[in-house]
């Protein structure tokens, strides 16, 4: 899981240094490298758990679920507290802030460990479940 967050925050780092900051383009190249994180993650979780086809399902769901709950909570609660802070001339995808390639690399970092948090509740779910069932 480290190298999977490793490597979104590096394309997300790579994105914001040599990506577009067009209207549309930037976003959807960000939302791109979120989309493979968490399918990643799910993989990942369902791989090394050898889990059945029903358990790659739950896996690669939860992920998706996880990451972006997380994207979208943290995300705007990142924005609505840094942004105003910086007094910048426009916005901050416009601008060559320091700040801008912090975030880049805090939403990768963020997506996947969204993914790994969704994930490890269904592993306990899943643990709670099978202990009900062994009990009775």
């Amino acid at each position: 899981m480290k190298m999977i967050v490793l490597a979104s925050v590096i394309a997300m780092l790579l994105l914001g240094l040599f990506g577009t900051d067009a209207s549309v383009g930037g976003p959807m190249g960000m939302m791109m490298v979120a989309v493979l994180a968490v399918l990643a993650a799910g993989i990942h979780d369902a791989a090394s758990h050898q889990r059945g086809p029903l358990g790659w399902i739950v896996s690669i769901i939860a992920a998706f679920a996880g990451g972006f709950a997380a994207i979208i909570l943290v995300g705007n609660v990142m924005m609505d507290m840094i942004v105003p802070m910086l007094n910048l001339q426009g916005s901050l995808a416009s601008s060559q802030n320091p700040v801008k390639y912090i975030v880049f690399a805090a939403m990768g970092a963020i997506t996947v460990l969204g993914s790994w948090a969704a994930l490890v509740l269904v592993e306990q779910l899943r643990q709670k479940m099978m202990r009900r069932t062994s009990q009775g």
